[in-house]
C-alpha cells in the first residue's frame, strides 16, 4: 500500500466513539453549521419509516444534531411517501424538482436534486434500505464536518453481512456483502487512483460533504454516482479532505446477481470517463435469463449521463441568494 494511504489510514479514519455527542453539539453551535439528512428513496416502505423514526428521535429530538430530513421519492410505487410523512420526514417528489430539465431514473440523480430543495451547510445522505437502523450512521459521518474544518467529506465504513434470501440477517454471511464493491470498485480504485485505495466502503450509500463541495461536483445520474464522487472529490480538494468512519455493521436489502452486473457497467462506465472522458464503444449491457428452458438475451443501457455541478444551476444560485 502506498505510504501516503498508510498515514492517511492513521490519520483519517475513525470510530464513532471518537466524538462524544457533546462534543459534535458544541462544534456545531460554535460553527453555526446546520445539517441535512437526505435519503433517495424508490419503494422503501418497509424501512424508510424506521430511518426516519430514529433519526428524528435520538438527532432531533433528544439532541439538536440534525436540522432536517428530506425523503426524496424517485417514483414509488408503494406507500414510501405516506410512510416517511407520517414518520416526520418531508417528502419531495423527484419531479417536481427542478423541473425546467426532465428527471432521468437513477440514484445520482435523485442526491444531484436534493441539493435544490434542502438547506444545510452539511449534507448526510442515508440509504432508505436499511434494516436496524442506527443514528450512529448519521452522527458517525457528520462528526468530523463538524469538528474538523479540514474534513469536507466523510463516507461510513462498516461490515456487510450477506444475508441469503428469505435467511434472516442473523445468520448473513459475515463480510460477504459489497460483491461490487470487490469486484469492480476496489479493483478500479486500486489501479487507477491508488490514493483511494484505503476506503473500506467506497461504493457506500452513507456519507456526507460539505455542500461548498457537492455543489462544485458533477453527478453521474446512475449507481456510479459514489465512484464518480469519490474520484473527483481527491481532485478538487485532495486526499486528506476526505476521511472515514467506522459506524459497526450495515444490513439491507441485497440485489440479485444481475442486477449487480448493471451497477457494475455503470461504476465502469464512470471511471472510464474519468480516466480519458472517451465513449464507450456500445454503452450498453446484455444479460441472460432462462425461460422455457432457453436463454434469452436482455439488454440494458448503461447510464452515460451526468449532471453538472449544481452551482452552474441558476434556479439553484437563485436559491442560495434569496
Amino acid at each position: 500500500m502506498l505510504e501516503e494511504v498508510e498515514r492517511w489510514l492513521s490519520t483519517r479514519s475513525w470510530s464513532v466513539t471518537d466524538r462524544p455527542i457533546h462534543q459534535m453539539l458544541a462544534a456545531k453551535r460554535a460553527s453555526g453549521s446546520s445539517v441535512s439528512v437526505v435519503l433517495p428513496a424508490l419503494n422503501e416502505e418497509e424501512t424508510v419509516g424506521e430511518i426516519v423514526a430514529v433519526i428524528r428521535h435520538d438527532l432531533m429530538q433528544q439532541v439538536p444534531l440534525v436540522d432536517e430530513i428530506v425523503v426524496v421519492d424517485s417514483g414509488s410505487t408503494d406507500r414510501t411517501s405516506e410512510v416517511a410523512a407520517a414518520a416526520g420526514a418531508t417528502v419531495v417528489h423527484r419531479d417536481t424538482i427542478l423541473p425546467r430539465i426532465p428527471a432521468v431514473p437513477g440514484k445520482g440523480e435523485v442526491l444531484w436534486r436534493s441539493l435544490l430543495v434542502t438547506r444545510g451547510d452539511i449534507v448526510c445522505f442515508v440509504d432508505a434500505d436499511l434494516r436496524e437502523f442506527s443514528s450512529d450512521f448519521v452522527s458517525g459521518i457528520v462528526g468530523p464536518l463538524l469538528t474538523d474544518p479540514g474534513v469536507d467529506l466523510v463516507k461510513a465504513m462498516y461490515d456487510r453481512p450477506l444475508a441469503l434470501p428469505g435467511e434472516p440477517a442473523s445468520g448473513a454471511a459475515a463480510g460477504q456483502g459489497g460483491r461490487v464493491t470487490e469486484l469492480m470498485a476496489r479493483p478500479l480504485l486500486n489501479m487507477h487512483w491508488p490514493q483511494l485505495a484505503g476506503f473500506v466502503q467506497p461504493l457506500g450509500g452513507e456519507y456526507a460533504a460539505r455542500r461548498s463541495l457537492l455543489e462544485r461536483l458533477p453527478f453521474p445520474v446512475g449507481y456510479g454516482v459514489e465512484l464518480g464522487m469519490l474520484v473527483d472529490a481527491l481532485h478538487l480538494v485532495g486526499l486528506d479532505a476526505l476521511a472515514q468512519v467506522d459506524v459497526g455493521v450495515r444490513l439491507h436489502r441485497h440485489q440479485d446477481g444481475q442486477a449487480l452486473g448493471r451497477m457494475a457497467a455503470e461504476i465502469y462506465r464512470t471511471a472510464q470517463l474519468r480516466l480519458a472522458r472517451g465513449h464507450l464503444v456500445r454503452p450498453a449491457l446484455t444479460q441472460f435469463e432462462r425461460v422455457e428452458g432457453r436463454f434469452e438475451p436482455r439488454t440494458y443501457p448503461v447510464d452515460t449521463e451526468e449532471r453538472p455541478p449544481m452551482a452552474e444551476i441558476p434556479e439553484y444560485a437563485h436559491r442560495r441568494a434569496a
